[in-house]
């Protein structure tokens, strides 16, 4: 089957992203945008994935929890769990790597825990823009390890991108796809960065505000709706 899907969200838990951005609201915009597919993907960090993935099943879609690490060489890769629990686990892993950088809200805005009910339940005090003491080459096996996949992240931008900050893609990497901005040519980047062949290429909004909620454009081919499903896409399937 084929869905509609945006696999790169932010919520208020990223310092980036607009209070306004909570679980309830982004999965009521995604349903009114006609996605089928959402992932929430917060900076280094999953503790909002739980209260989405309610409010997604009330919004009738597919929710997969995720997170764009931010890797020691600060190249942003979006990461996709299959299960909260697995979420949560990654989450910590990634946490205890983090450098100990107090947030500054009054520099980088505060980053809101909320429940399904939009309600605040926590502020993180660390700084989860940060890049945490994961390598580049360790990203994908790691997401691997919690039975996950791993994407470079808006491979096309010129910063915290793998092309921008090495320059270059290695496949001892381990990567099996990457993910472009929604203004990008996936035909014309491929042409422009030789030894692509057989990524899987996805484009997501990145949106950190609402009105950044695309509508649906672009699909996955999945076997059965599940985040696994999506996950065993990334690694081995088609373009969308």
């Amino acid at each position: 089957m084929r869905l509609f899907y945006d696999l790169h969200i932010h919520s208020c838990l990223s310092p980036c992203g607009d209070a306004d951005m909570t679980p309830g609201n982004i999965a009521g915009m995604a349903a009114l945008c006609g996605l089928q597919i959402v992932a929430l993907s917060d900076h280094n960090t999953c503790r909002n994935t739980p209260a989405f993935a309610v409010c997604a099943e009330k919004a009738g879609l597919l929710a997969l929890p995720a997170m764009e690490l931010t890797t020691r060489e600060e190249i942003h890769v979006l990461c996709l769990l299959p299960t909260l629990p697995a979420a949560a686990a990654f989450s910590d892993y990634v946490y205890r790597r983090l450098p100990d950088i107090r947030n500054d809200e009054t520099i980088f805005g505060a980053q809101l825990i909320m429940d399904a009910e939009d309600t605040v339940i926590g502020r993180e005090s660390r700084l989860l823009t940060a890049a945490a003491d994961i390598g580049i080459y360790d990203a994908a096996a790691l997401a691997a390890s919690y039975g996950g996949v791993a994407l470079p992240a808006h491979a096309d931008r010129p910063s915290f991108s793998l092309f921008a900050n090495l320059g270059f893609f290695d496949p001892a990497m381990g990567f099996t796809a990457l993910e472009l901005s929604p203004y990008a040519d996936p035909e014309s980047f491929r042409r422009a960065h030789p030894g692509l062949e057989g990524l899987v290429t996805v484009q997501n909004s990145d949106a950190h505000d609402l009105g950044c909620i695309r509508d649906a454009a672009h699909t996955l081919d999945i076997s059965e709706r599940t985040p696994r499903a999506v996950i065993a896409a990334l690694r081995c399937g088609a373009p969308g």
